[in-house]
C-alpha cells in the first residue's frame, strides 16, 4: 500500500462529507475509513481547490479537510494506469485519475459515482 493510505476519496464524497449530504455519510460510515489512512488524488485537491464560487470560509474548510488526508500524487505509474483507463473504460479524465491513483496505491476508491465504482471494482479483478 503507497504510504498507508487504505482508502481513496473521490471528490463527489468529499463535497458530499463536507456538505453532510446523507449518502455520502453513510457510504464513509460503511467503508470503514480509517483516520490517518485516508488519501485523496491530487486532481480531487485540484478540483475541490479550483471550484470558481469557493467562498473563503469554504475554502478554509476544504483546506482544513485535506489536512487530515494523505494528497497522493500523479506519478508515471499512475499516469500509464490512468491512460489505460481513459482509453479502455472512456472514462473522463479527472476520474481516470483518480480510479488509477487508488488502483497504483492498493487503496480501496470511495466513490458516489456508481459507474466509476463499477470500473474500479472490475479493474481491481482484472
Amino acid at each position: 500500500m503507497n504510504g498507508g493510505v487504505a482508502h481513496l476519496l473521490d471528490t463527489n464524497l468529499v463535497i458530499g462529507l463536507l456538505k453532510g449530504y446523507a449518502p455520502a455519510v453513510s457510504l464513509a460510515d460503511e467503508s470503514g475509513l480509517e483516520p490517518g489512512r485516508i488519501g485523496v488524488s491530487l486532481i480531487t485537491r485540484m478540483e475541490l481547490l479550483g471550484f470558481p464560487d469557493l467562498g473563503e470560509d469554504e475554502e478554509e474548510a476544504v483546506r482544513r479537510w485535506l489536512g487530515l488526508c494523505r494528497v497522493l500524487p500523479i506519478d508515471e505509474a499512475t499516469e500509464a494506469r490512468a491512460i489505460a483507463l481513459r482509453r479502455r473504460r472512456l472514462l473522463r479524465l479527472p476520474d481516470a485519475i483518480v480510479a488509477a491513483t487508488a488502483l497504483v496505491a492498493g487503496a480501496r476508491l470511495v466513490t458516489l459515482d456508481e459507474r466509476l465504482a463499477r470500473v474500479f471494482e472490475s479493474e481491481i479483478g482484472a
